[in-house]
């Protein structure tokens, strides 16, 4: 593939979805996901609570074996929570339910994007972590020429239809981060990186934009609006969860 394509020659790059995922991968050091609502915010809250969270693409019987495997308890629908199963892809349920060590979080879209990601760095980010996740890729070196990392926006996909729909709530998760790896002198930002950036601090609410994108709506007239509020919380996580041996655990974690 040409090089244009793929932000070559730039410290930070952005992408959208699986796809971009797999495209960047094998040209940058680090893949920073970005799933906002809710894969990354989910994540970030059961890492805060010491679980380490296993990436799988579908929620069907081969997640229910995969987690059997791994000794894992298997997140469920929203909609599926119960007393017996608390766990599913909702923050709110994953604050309140029981602690596990070990979760697997199936997600199509934030969860893809991690298993196209190879065996590469990957890190989950999102509006509740971004400047933590800023702080430990500058400290660790990467977005620079020498150690390039791509930022991937997760996206939905559009109801009964494969296409990716690029989502505002992904789009400000990204300028979160890329701002605050801006912030702390990482450079080049190519011009794909630079407007989501834009996007971030030109958003003089991030929080209200949340509830009044599309996304947002369908989760808050849907009985969810405490899953959105807890994605717009800001920086109210220290955690950098970073996919190891399989799981997110938080590298800033002694």
């Amino acid at each position: 593939m040409s090089g244009w394509f793929l932000q070559q020659g730039y410290g930070v790059r952005f992408e959208w979805g699986a796809a971009g995922a797999r495209r960047l991968a094998p040209e940058v050091a680090c893949l920073v996901v970005i799933d906002v609502l809710s894969f990354t915010t989910s994540v970030s809250v059961a890492v805060d609570a010491g679980t380490r969270v296993l990436p799988y693409p579908w929620r069907d019987g081969t997640a229910a074996a995969f987690a059997r495997e791994r000794d894992a308890e298997l997140a469920g629908g929203r909609r599926a929570v119960s007393p017996d199963r608390p766990w599913s892809l909702s923050p709110a349920a994953l604050r309140k339910a029981p602690f596990t060590p070990r979760l697997v979080l199936p997600s199509p879209n934030g969860s893809a994007i991690a298993a196209a990601a190879g065996t590469g760095v990957v890190v989950a980010g999102c509006l509740r972590n971004a400047t933590a996740v800023g702080r430990w890729l500058a400290a660790h070196g990467y977005g620079t020429a020498d150690r390039p990392l791509a930022v991937i926006a997760a996206g939905e996909h559009w109801p009964g239809e494969d296409g990716l729909r690029p989502a505002l709530e992904d789009l400000l998760g990204a300028g979160a981060v890329i701002s605050a790896l801006h912030t702390l002198g990482a450079r080049p930002l190519s011009p794909e990186a630079e407007a989501a950036r834009t996007a971030f601090t030109g958003t003089p609410d991030p929080a209200a934009a949340l509830a009044d994108c599309s996304s947002g709506l369908e989760l808050i007239r849907g009985g969810f609006a405490e899953d959105v509020a807890i994605a717009a919380e800001p920086d109210a996580s220290g955690c950098v969860p970073v996919l190891t041996d399989g799981a997110f655990a938080d590298a800033a974690r002694p």
